[in-house]
């Protein structure tokens, strides 16, 4: 039993198969020319290259590639005097108490090592807690004290 169904313009047959049969194409002149024919387009090559005879105009110039950002986020990093990084770090220190390595490097764009050499000296690493792999202001370091409130 099948059924010819029409959905969006489309014919589809719907049915169970009973019985299976196979077949084999009555091979003649005009079905080898059909087969050379699909042998022929399936070998050319999907992309040409052409040569143009002037510029192509019809693109908007962008000022940096995306793939040139991806190149410079991984390019290495130079190292800043280190006021300036103790500045860049005291300024994230306002705005939270706890920063994990990645977002402080992030933040600075120094290299990994010149950065905790600088915490080191200014900074407290949590190692436990909930505030586990975070760095923190040295007690002397920060503007604020814990449970006390500032006067305005």
């Amino acid at each position: 039993m099948s059924m010819m169904v029409q959905v969006e313009n489309k014919i589809a047959l719907e049915g169970v198969v009973v019985q299976r049969a196979e077949c084999r194409p009555a091979v003649s002149e005009s079905y080898m020319k059909l087969k050379r024919l699909q042998i022929e387009e399936s070998s050319k090559p999907s992309r040409l290259s052409q040569q143009l005879s002037k510029p192509v105009t019809n693109y908007k110039p962008v000022a940096n590639h995306e793939y040139n950002q991806h190149v410079h986020k991984i390019c290495k990093r130079a190292r800043a005097d280190k006021q300036q990084v103790l500045e860049m770090l005291f300024s994230a220190f306002e705005k939270h108490q706890y920063y994990n390595i990645k977002d402080l490097v992030d933040i600075t764009k120094q290299p990994v090592i010149y950065l905790k050499e600088i915490l080191r000296d200014i900074g407290i690493y949590n190692v436990k807690g909930t505030h586990k792999n975070t760095w923190e202001l040295k007690p002397e370091y920060r503007h604020y004290q814990p449970g006390e409130k500032t006067d305005d």
